[in-house]
């Protein structure tokens, strides 16, 4: 029987995290995570995998021109930096009791620690 609730997926990575693209031309930069779609499996970090978009000018930005933005990426090429070692690190779940229920904390591969 096929699951029709609780169908969009959890992620390695969540909002303001500090990543580190394992792949493509940003590969090796490290960045903050601005905002995370779980359906697409996409993610938005300051800095990287940055577009150009052509604007003509408006009352808002009267001279138009170009204008840079983050576009989102995917997240199987974003690893979580460990807050601890600044080195990326792949994410575990582990379940700790959190006022009497049991919950699910992220935990780092590398330095075992939960990662707030």
């Amino acid at each position: 029987m096929r699951r029709t609730s609780n169908t969009i997926p959890k992620l390695h990575v969540r909002k303001d995290d500090t990543v580190m693209v394992i792949s493509g031309d940003d590969r090796g930069k490290t960045g903050r995570v601005i905002s995370v779609m779980p359906k697409e499996r996409k993610a938005i970090v300051e800095g990287i995998n940055m577009m150009t978009r052509h604007v003509k000018p408006n009352a808002e930005n009267t001279e138009g021109g170009r204008v840079q933005s983050e576009a989102s990426i995917n997240v199987s090429k974003l690893m979580l930096v460990d807050p601890k070692t600044n080195k990326p690190t792949r994410v575990g779940r582990v379940a700790k009791d959190i006022k009497g229920k049991s919950q699910l904390v992220r935990v780092s591969a590398k330095s075992k620690e939960e990662i707030k």
